[in-house]
């Protein structure tokens, strides 16, 4: 640690900063010609300030007009936040080369008008970057570096950097690193992200691919080329992969133990891919309930169902619990229901009924052949149970079981095949004393 703070304490470089800001600021900046040139600046500022106005409403109206499309939109809405350096910009060239004309020095306009512009030119670049907290750090990062170069100073702030730094073993790390493998790892995540997704696009579109080999293609893809940018960014730090191995081993078992759940279910869903036992658009039901998948991520699977709940089920709960998956094999389904007729009904004749409103229903299929059993002599009904079959679980089974019964109330009505309603028969008996007896019979 003794390094660091000498390294810390040596204060030659600022000092060397601080002496030469000192004479710029006596030989440059209180100069006459500069004062005049930042007057010039401050007076396109304000110029531009109402024309940056109305320009920025012309460019909301037509982000608004590229609703459909997410790139076109954070174009013009990026133009819309950048009217104002985008006007202050060609009005101050426009003086520059007035200036220029009348013989007046513009060295601070160029320097003004060139961090405009790398301004100007960073935000429309990060456009590309979906995330807004990342296009705003991306951007701020990149104009700050663009900055000290304008002015002459990166190379000076490279050097102070580097001589920050502390020392990890035989490793020597310094703030350039750092900042340097920070830099490198956010560009290198959002390429790698950026190409997962075309990778992953591709895949998708491949026919020789079961869905679950897509998902797991596109994970195992998307993992390798994080580990390929984070390995990268250490390397630029400066640290020894080798000797990173020692240390990742003791690190990934210290995590281990942490975060057993994490990583259970990170397992598990490899392991759900690997099996095929589920894939996206497989109709599954667990604990009473039942959707269809809608994605297979890293932690959990995704399943919706017909109400538009979407469930977000830990993979793991679905390798070590019961799961019914209704379309693993064959979409194939059997549905039940049971129709209460009266007893004094035709029996026969209701179940032949049954059978034409299964034959007339759109969805219940002919092959297998539906059947209609009657199955129990409760205490109001005898009970019918239609069976029936469906290819298409993943359309729903209420909507099938509707227009089924409808299609058997309409057909018991008019054949008069009655439906029942729960009866009781109430016998009264009461016991008349001898005594009551005589009585009435004095009182006749």
């Amino acid at each position: 640690m003794s390094s660091t703070a000498n390294s810390l304490t040596d204060t030659s470089v600022l000092k060397a900063w601080i002496t030469d800001l000192e004479l710029w600021f006596n030989t440059t900046l209180a100069s006459r010609e500069t004062l005049v040139e930042f007057g010039v600046v401050a007076l396109a500022a304000l110029i531009a300030w109402p024309l940056a106005i109305v320009l920025r409403r012309k460019f909301s109206e037509l982000g608004q007009r590229q609703a459909r499309y997410a790139i076109l939109r954070r174009f013009w809405v990026t133009l819309s936040q950048v009217s104002f350096p985008i006007v202050w910009l060609v009005i101050q060239v426009g003086f520059g080369m007035l200036m220029t004309k009348l013989g007046y020095r513009d060295a601070t306009i160029v320097v003004v008008s060139t961090l405009l512009g790398a301004w100007i030119v960073i935000n429309i670049v990060t456009v590309f970057v979906a995330n807004p907290l990342g296009s705003r750090v991306i951007g701020v990062t990149a104009w700050f570096i663009a900055a000290l170069s304008i002015v002459g100073l990166l190379d000076d702030a490279a050097v102070y950097m580097e001589k920050i730094a502390f020392t990890l073993g035989e490793v020597k790390i310094s703030a350039l690193g750092i900042f340097q493998g920070i830099v490198s790892l956010a560009i290198l995540l959002w390429l790698t992200a950026l190409i997962g997704q075309l990778l992953e696009s591709r895949i998708k579109r491949s026919p020789n691919l079961t869905p679950s080999i897509q998902v797991l293609s596109a994970k195992v893809l998307r993992i390798a080329l994080a580990i390929f940018a984070f390995l990268f960014a250490l390397s630029v730090v400066g640290i020894d992969l080798t000797a990173f191995a020692v240390l990742g081993g003791a690190i990934g078992v210290g995590l281990g133990f942490g975060l057993q759940k994490i990583f259970a279910n990170l397992v598990s869903g490899f392991i759900l891919l690997a099996d095929k036992s589920i894939k996206p658009g497989d109709v599954i039901a667990l604990a009473g309930e039942y959707g269809s998948v809608n994605a297979l991520n890293a932690r959990f699977v995704s399943v919706l169902t017909r109400d538009g709940i979407e469930h977000l089920i830990p993979n793991e709960e679905l390798i070590t619990t019961r799961v019914e998956n209704w379309t693993h094999s064959h979409n194939l389904l059997r549905l039940h229901k049971v129709v209460g007729v009266h007893y004094k009904s035709d029996i026969e004749k209701a179940i032949e009924l049954c059978k034409q409103a299964m034959a007339e229903t759109t969805r219940i299929l002919a092959d297998p052949e539906p059947v209609c059993l009657l199955t129990n002599f409760s205490d109001s009904s005898v009970d019918l149970e239609m069976r029936f079959w469906i290819n298409d679980p993943m359309n729903g089974r209420g909507n099938v079981i509707s227009a089924l019964l409808l299609s058997v109330w309409k057909k018991f009505h008019d054949e008069g095949i009655e439906i029942p309603y729960p009866q009781r028969d109430l016998h009264l008996r009461s016991t008349i004393s001898p005594d009551s007896a005589e009585q009435i019979q004095e009182a006749e």
